[in-house]
């Protein structure tokens, strides 16, 4: 292969085994002149059963993905597959800043958008030198941080796939992040840190209050639009880490809100009732421990000073922040534009969820971008014929939680791709720790939910039907 600023560090055949088929390994690195960077890639090749499609995947957090790691599953379904870095090693933020401390913009560029367009040129390219033909169908395929990388190909190279599959995306980037701190900044500035145990406790009294407004009470809430449960009501509740005070109620329901400015404006979105207080709002015999994603952005790539202390800030300086995050990185990572018209005209189809539970990225931010998208793209019918938004109620980030996770979004995608088929569903399951499915559900469509019918097994998804929101 002779690729523009491309190199092939290596090409193996790889043997089958018993839990991978055969297949040509490649990996290559791929520069973007007169920057020195380096973007990782991983195309690996079946040499049998080849399907007629290439699969890109996605990364997590702050990884662009894995170009080193052998997808086996995508393998097994014999798929062509790619990955990459995106242009920097390991899960950490610390790439976005150059020794001096200045921001690496072609870093900052290559992890937000042009990674994963360089992994699609290159490794569909491959494909079509290896199997000598030019015809064959490409999906993206990723969750969370692969979310955000597959909603943003449709965003910004409308051609580069015919289908996407995006799972809890990390779109609205350049807003969630700041809102991660919310929940940590609050309780300093009170001096209260709500212990772990009163967290679970609130999500648990929310759950016990919305969960039967559905009609069926199941441990999850599926009227998530119709749950408003007020922390106040559990004050001088006595719990293992002491009583829950009206101090502890006050933050909690601050988390739930979600940030405001000192004019109690709508900043972003709080996590949902029901959802796992903990991951974003941590804590260890009274210390604080905020996630270290969102403090990595505020680190590296807003106050550009690796070893600042978030204790020294104030809400003044978290208001100006959040502004600055917006205002810096609204167009290179922020994956919120709702124009998916070049996409729509390229023949393109994309299918997203987004889990009600989710503790880390805010599930009522996608449900802002899809009604945008939605009024961008001429309303429910036209949006509908190209673009599909799944809700799984009591679902955490990528599965886990009490609901039922997708479990063939990417078969959907496939099925409305090559035979005109659009999803009017999903089909949700949960497990439990031996790998056995406990609970079926269909997981709808935005804004329908899942009714029960009224007999048989709640547990089942054949007695669910998709219907009216429940207000």
């Amino acid at each position: 292969m002779n690729l523009p600023h491309t190199t092939v560090l290596s090409a193996t055949s790889v043997p089958a085994t018993a839990s991978v088929p055969a297949h040509c390994a490649v990996q290559l690195t791929v520069t973007n002149p007169p920057a020195k960077d380096q973007v990782r890639i991983g195309v690996w090749l079946p040499t049998e059963n080849w399907n007629g499609r290439f699969q890109g995947t996605g990364g997590g957090g702050f990884s662009g993905g894995s170009p080193t790691a052998t997808p086996a599953a995508a393998l097994r379904d014999s798929y062509a597959a790619a990955a990459t870095d995106a242009g920097h090693t390991g899960g950490s933020g610390s790439f976005a800043l150059n020794p001096d401390r200045t921001l690496n913009w072609q870093l900052i560029a290559d992890f937000g958008y042009l990674g994963i367009h360089e992994m699609t040129v290159t490794g569909k390219a491959l494909v079509k030198a290896f199997y000598g033909g030019s015809s064959f169908y490409s999906y993206f395929n990723g969750c969370s941080t692969g979310g955000r990388q597959a909603l943003m190909e449709a965003q910004r190279y409308p051609s580069d796939y015919d289908g996407i599959a995006a799972a809890s995306p990390a779109v609205n980037w350049t807003k969630f992040h700041p809102a991660q701190f919310w929940g940590q900044l609050q309780m300093m500035l009170s001096g209260n840190v709500v212990a772990p145990c009163k967290l679970a406790l609130a999500a648990e009294a929310a759950i016990t209050a919305c969960d039967p407004r559905d009609g069926v009470t199941d441990g999850m809430i599926g009227d998530w639009q119709g749950c408003r449960f007020d922390a106040r009501k559990l004050v001088g509740t006595t719990t293992d880490c002491g009583t829950f005070t009206a101090a502890d109620a006050d933050l909690v329901n601050k988390i739930w809100e979600g940030p405001r400015d000192a004019e109690g404006e709508f900043l972003w979105y709080g996590l949902e009732r029901g959802a796992n207080l903990q991951s974003l709002n941590n804590s260890a015999n009274g210390t604080q421990l905020p996630f270290g994603v969102g403090l990595e952005w505020f680190r590296y790539f807003l106050l550009q000073n690796p070893g600042w202390d978030w204790r020294t800030m104030t809400y003044d300086q978290y208001l100006l922040l959040f502004q600055q995050s917006v205002l810096q990185y609204q167009a290179v990572i922020a994956t919120d534009d709702p124009d998916l018209s070049a996409f729509r005209d390229a023949g393109g189809k994309v299918a997203f969820w987004h889990g009600t539970a989710d503790p880390l990225i805010f599930f009522r931010g996608t449900v802002d971008y899809y009604q945008r998208l939605e009024a961008a793209m001429g309303g429910t019918k036209q949006t509908q014929k190209f673009a599909r938004f799944f809700v799984a109620p009591g679902v955490g980030h990528c599965g886990g939680g009490q609901g039922a996770a997708p479990t063939n979004l990417l078969d959907a995608v496939v099925n409305w791709v090559e035979r005109g088929k659009a999803p009017n569903q999903l089909t949700g399951q949960r497990n439990d720790s031996a790998g056995n499915p406990v609970l079926s559900r269909p997981v709808c469509q935005y804004p329908l939910v899942a009714r029960y019918k009224g007999h048989g097994s709640t547990s089942e998804a054949k007695n669910f039907t998709c219907a009216s929101n429940y207000r």
